[in-house]
């Protein structure tokens, strides 16, 4: 074999080895699958949102940034989800202008309310505007942004109403009353003398100086279920006395004066008073 045909083959073989080679790492690359963006990658840019959305995310906590950013731009050239795309079926989900209350998609349920605002509120709190309609006092007429600037805010009854007694707390308000029916005052077994005092001081101040078995009990003990409601004497002490004497007195109060100051009469109440002491008369 001559030098020149060795020349050939040895050229030969190394093209092939190269194109060989070169095909390899083609196929090689052709193998690997196509970047793929994870929710890590979105930080590199974006640091506010998802911080937000870790503080105050509340259900789009549950969520990724995939599931409203489908896109990117350039090659999505709207990639800001419509509410729509995830939220509907409800009443509040129909609202116009979502972004004038949620102006923050990723801190949805930190909403201030500012203007005059009740008909979007009422498509999710529809108990409350009942007890307001039913109920009746002032606070039917005010706007649910009234009292509540801030979605989830329940303010102190004292931003408004002055208190019954220096040291009462918004916790003691809600004893009696509940802020969508005011007036319906309602309460419980645990409600203090002290409570009641605050506006029935007279009574609880009889109460309190009586010596009758009455002064140990709570005011509530028989004015129960419901403000003003007021009990017969019988619903406890049954009829004690025999009908004659039933039938001549007619109340029990006729004897035994008023529940907080039981057998205690004063000059205001009837009981006669008392003569006054006769003057000497100057000798003549």
């Amino acid at each position: 074999m001559n030098a020149v045909r060795r020349i050939r083959l040895v050229a030969v073989s190394a093209l092939t080895l190269a194109a060989t080679l070169c095909l390899g790492t083609l196929d090689s690359q052709a193998a690997q699958p196509a970047a793929k963006l994870v929710q890590d990658d979105c930080v590199k840019c974006h640091i506010q949102p998802p911080a937000d959305v870790a503080s105050a995310g509340a259900g789009h906590k549950k969520i990724t940034c995939f599931d409203c950013h489908a896109g990117h731009r350039p090659q999505s050239k709207n990639n800001i989800p419509q509410c729509s795309q995830c939220h509907s079926g409800k009443k509040h989900y129909e609202l116009a202008n979502c972004m004038g209350c949620h102006t923050n998609p990723h801190t949805p349920l930190n909403i201030v309310l500012s203007g005059n605002i009740t008909d979007p509120c009422l498509t999710c709190h529809s108990q409350q505007i009942s007890q307001l309609k039913e109920f009746k006092s002032k606070h039917t007429n005010l706007y649910c942004s009234t009292c509540h600037n801030v979605h989830g805010k329940i303010p102190a009854c004292t931003q408004c109403h002055k208190p019954h007694y220096a040291e009462q707390t918004q916790a003691d308000c809600k004893k009696c009353h509940k802020a969508h029916m005011p007036k319906n005052v309602v309460y419980g077994k645990e409600v203090p003398n002290k409570d009641c005092g605050a506006c029935h001081k007279k009574a609880v101040d009889l109460l309190s100086a009586s010596t009758a078995k009455h002064k140990s009990l709570a005011c509530v003990y028989c004015h129960q279920e419901k403000h003003k409601m007021v009990p017969t004497c019988q619903s406890c002490h049954g009829t004690p006395h025999p009908a004659p004497m039933m039938a001549k007195f007619g109340t029990c109060g006729d004897c035994h004066s008023i529940a907080h100051d039981l057998n205690h009469w004063s000059a205001q109440k009837g009981e006669p008073a008392k003569a006054a002491p006769a003057k000497d008369k100057k000798k003549k």
